[in-house]
């Protein structure tokens, strides 16, 4: 492990945040530009984010397949908007096997199109809806300004398709990804704090008619957009003649959604919660929540440390033994710049007392436990890390957060933070003047922060900022 000094993140945050990549042993640039090899640590976090968006994905009925990373750039031209809001990212393969293709191949870079088609294969009645798929896969973007995490080349992520019979079932679904998966867990589980809404007309997916949103606040006040849940209409289900019989034995064209997050959801990670020290990972996020430390190389105390590690595992807690030699202090770091919740320090005169030392890695604090009292003691002081990463979050998206009545004041809120504008003023052209600014529209919603039915709603707010 690492153990050298971080750049602070006031002093230059994009340089720290490379340092914690680097660091915490997440993840390298790979050998072709744009793209990133994730060492073991970072697969791990990824493997929490799968297993926890999994389950919520499951509950909704949605059901995994696999669709080919390859797909016909045919396919691509059916769906005019979609071609060309993707096509300055696409890779295209025209030459394989020693031979130029007839057709030129589209590497995946979204698969509504692949995905389409299948559907048009699968549905023919009303009783075949609604058709729930999601995949987990990767996917290729080509990148000008590649970041590990943020924006690479190729990435992982999962995307979920579905057909409806009806307007309002698709609408309906989702919003349930965006509500019971993404904000679910960016909120339980990740301890992040979204503003959700609609996306602009701008912002919104290439050939949806509606995209849903979780944007987060980084520390440094930018905006990272988490999630995003789309209403496709029947764009393309008309493209890809995705059709059903309803029960009148009248043909119909289905509604369609798509929706996904990534491994972007990583980088947000970092930057949500992520100190001067490194790493900050909430415990129900993290692949090891507990690490057992001995303070010095001696048998008893080593002796105690596994008997430690084999209670918290039989008590269902995610720990690990620390295993490496070197000073305390270079192992105590170490463990720091991996963000792992909480430590648990045993020395001789720990043994002596009957006791052992918990320290948290959100705030340092320190207290000491019974040996017997251990396993209720980490339980509940993982519990107490968890909320308090999210009310800290929360209190400094809050205090960066302005409502302001001119785009000129939107603009200056918008250098530190966030800003909360009517919908009116921006819609009117006022878009244009944020965009000069580098300035985005993140999401629209209602005055008390709920997410509305469409953007033709009265008084909504359009949350703006400079984003990731």
């Amino acid at each position: 492990m690492a153990t050298s000094a971080l750049t602070a993140q006031g002093e230059d945050f994009p340089r720290w945040y490379q340092d914690v990549v680097a660091k915490a042993e997440m993840a390298e640039n790979g050998p072709v530009r744009g793209t990133m090899v994730i060492r073991p640590y970072g697969y791990a976090l990824w493997e929490r984010v799968q297993a926890e968006l999994d389950r919520r994905i499951k509950a909704t009925g949605a059901r995994n397949a696999y669709f080919p990373l390859f797909i016909p750039e045919s396919y691509f031209a059916r769906e005019a908007e979609h071609v060309e809001g993707f096509s300055p990212e696409l890779a295209v393969v025209t030459h394989a096997g020693g031979e130029d293709l007839a057709e030129p191949v589209i590497v995946r870079p979204t698969s509504e199109t692949v995905v389409g088609e299948y559907m048009a294969k699968w549905i023919q009645s009303h009783r075949d809806l609604p058709l729930l798929l999601n995949q987990w896969a990767n996917v290729v973007r080509w990148e000008l300004r590649p970041r590990l995490f943020l924006r690479s080349s190729e990435f992982l992520w999962q995307e979920g398709h579905t057909a409806h019979a009806t307007a309002a079932d698709a609408a309906a679904f989702a919003a349930r990804i965006h509500r019971d998966v993404y904000r679910d867990f960016l909120v339980e589980v990740m301890a992040v704090p979204v503003f959700e809404g609609l996306k602009s007309p701008r912002e919104r997916f290439a050939g949806a008619i509606n995209s849903l949103t979780c944007e987060g606040m980084m520390r440094d006040g930018k905006a990272l957009q988490m999630s995003t849940s789309h209403e496709l209409g029947q764009n393309f289900a008309r493209a890809f003649n995705v059709a059903f019989q309803d029960e009148g034995g009248q043909s119909s064209w289905c509604h369609t959604t798509s929706w996904g997050a990534s491994t972007r959801l990583i980088g947000g990670l970092i930057m949500a919660h992520g100190d001067d020290r490194g790493l900050v990972v909430p415990p129900r996020l993290a692949p090891v929540a507990v690490v057992v430390l001995a303070v010095r190389d001696e048998e008893a105390v080593e002796a105690a440390c596994a008997e430690v590690t084999a209670e918290l595992e039989a008590a269902g807690v995610a720990v690990e033994r620390d295993r490496a030699r070197g000073s305390f202090g270079r192992r105590v770091t170490d463990w720091e710049i991996k963000g792992v919740p909480v430590r648990v320090e045993i020395g001789p005169r720990d043994l002596s007392e009957g006791v052992v030392t918990l320290v948290r890695r959100d705030d340092g604090a320190r207290r000491t436990v019974a040996r017997g009292e251990l396993a209720a003691s980490v339980r509940a002081l993982l519990d107490e890390v968890q909320a308090s990463l999210y009310a800290s979050a929360r209190a400094r998206r809050d205090a960066a957060t302005r409502d302001v009545a001119t785009l000129a004041e939107a603009v200056e809120a918008a250098q530190e933070g966030f800003a909360r504008v009517g919908w009116d003023l921006v819609a009117a052209g006022g878009e244009d003047e944020l965009n000069r600014h580098a300035v985005s529209v993140r999401c629209v919603q209602r005055a008390d922060g709920s997410l509305p039915a469409s953007l033709d709603e009265s008084d909504l707010v359009a949350v703006v900022a400079k984003a990731y």
